[in-house]
């Protein structure tokens, strides 16, 4: 199989219920190294497997809106604990959206699969997989 993955950031700020989280259960900041990538099993007729600039416009649109955002007062997180794997999944499906749609310079049915890596620091990540269809 081969992968493209591109990379950018978000600095966000939350807190979490429940007594398994500690500390971290007050408000706090986080700077998240988010990498996409995304899996085919062949190449397209281009040789490649989706337009690098195409998935970095998108992996920026979908983390804009959660970008210097209090996650604690973004209506769709309500009720939600914004851990790193929550947030992974969430930019699983942002982007996973725009691949299928074919936006990223290749049709989306040829994509098989799309990881994303939230990174919080050199020691801690999380991430989500999934198949495209």
């Amino acid at each position: 199989m081969f992968t493209v993955e591109v990379r950018d950031h978000i600095m966000i700020a939350h807190s979490f219920r429940g007594a398994v989280f500690g500390p971290a259960q007050t408000l706090h900041g986080a700077t998240f190294v988010v990498d996409a990538a995304f899996i085919a099993d062949t190449l397209d007729n281009n040789g490649i497997v989706i337009d690098f600039g195409r998935a970095h416009h998108a992996l920026k649109a979908v983390l804009a809106p959660l970008n210097f955002r209090n996650l604690d007062d973004v209506p769709e997180f309500k009720g939600s604990n914004t851990t790193t794997e929550f947030l992974s999944k969430y930019i699983f499906e942002g982007l996973a959206k725009s691949a299928r749609a074919g936006e990223l310079g290749r049709p989306g049915q040829e994509l098989k699969a799309l990881r994303i890596t939230l990174s919080e620091s050199h020691v801690a990540r999380a991430q989500y997989e999934a198949p495209l269809w």
